[in-house]
């Protein structure tokens, strides 16, 4: 699965790791992710993040 990464802070979403925190289980795919969630970093949306590119 590809990471995401958030634009204003460079907080990387791993769908391995998911947000535990955030209520996001280990194995989430970041399309399934609801989309009222935000980085636990900085606040921002789902539309603040990026795919990583190897």
């Amino acid at each position: 699965m590809k990471k995401y990464v958030c634009v204003p802070c460079q907080w990387i979403y791993d769908p391995e790791v998911g947000d535990p925190d955030g209520g996001i289980a280990p194995g989430t795919a970041f399309e399934d992710i609801p989309e009222d969630w935000v980085c636990p970093i900085c606040g921002a949306g789902k539309d603040a993040f990026e795919v990583v590119e190897d």
